[in-house]
């Protein structure tokens, strides 16, 4: 996979997985736009990448949960004469407690940036994407994609979506020679949690964002990239058990594990 001579889009870059995504694309030649609310951090990552590895870092602060952001964020890069290789789909969050309780105002927000906002800026970006062929289109989902969440019910939902939209663009851009993959990893160690609002939430042995994304740059410089991969022997034993256990138990064992 080439990264000199490429610029990577990157979203949620203000911390964590968006974070350590621009460390190890900028470490490698390519040049960086930071996505994320909070400019100063965007601004401060920019700087510090920019000073360690010669690369251009642009920083640009977008709420992507806003409709037609996406279509914006690419007039903007037109505006400035930046054109993307790679699109890393990293901004989301989510939400532990019953459906029930939740406001329905988060519950909006979370598919609109998980889920809308996935899908506006994978089809705002992926003809520029496919032209170019040098890149990859990434999109962060999760171990939740692939069983029901009980107390985490719209995020699951939302991560399932993201999974199955991303492998069957897999699919449908295999004679061309961008590299499409879906990271589903388990809890990282990033304000993710902080964000949740609890660690019931965190099952499983909890990784680093240097591990996920390594996991990541891994599977994309493959001869044969995948169409998703699962960060983490456990969180891959746990995914193939829930594809044969009866679906009653799968929602079972989830419930329980997420103290639903």
């Amino acid at each position: 996979m080439s990264y000199r001579s490429t610029t990577t889009l990157i979203t949620g870059a203000s911390s964590g997985l968006g974070e350590e995504f621009a460390r190890q694309w900028a470490e490698r030649g390519a040049d960086v736009v930071l996505v994320a609310r909070r400019l100063d951090r965007l601004h401060e990552l920019a700087i510090e990448l920019e000073k360690n590895h010669g690369i251009t870092a642009t920083p640009i602060a977008a709420d992507l949960a806003r409709p037609g952001a996406a279509a914006d964020l690419k007039a903007e890069l037109a505006s400035r004469g930046i054109t993307v290789q790679t699109l890393i789909n990293n901004a989301g969050f989510g939400s532990h407690g019953a459906f029930v309780e939740q406001e329905p105002e988060e519950i909006s927000r979370m598919v609109q940036l998980n889920i809308g906002a996935v899908a506006d800026l994978s089809r705002v970006f992926l003809p520029e994407l496919m032209a170019d062929g040098r890149g990859a289109l990434v999109t962060v989902a999760s171990t939740a994609a692939y069983q029901p969440t009980p107390a985490m019910a719209v995020y699951g939902a939302t991560k399932a979506f993201v999974l199955n939209l991303t492998e069957a663009l897999a699919y449908e851009t295999r004679r061309c020679s961008l590299r499409v993959l879906a990271v589903s990893p388990g809890p990282v160690s990033t304000e993710f949690f902080d964000v949740v609002g609890s660690r019931d939430a965190m099952v499983g042995r909890v990784a680093t964002a240097a591990q996920v994304v390594t996991a990541t740059r891994r599977a994309l410089e493959r001869g044969n990239t995948p169409p998703s991969v699962v960060v983490g022997l456990g969180n891959r034993l746990s995914v193939l058990s829930s594809r044969f256990a009866p679906r009653r138990v799968v929602l079972a064992v989830a419930g329980r594990a997420l103290k639903a």
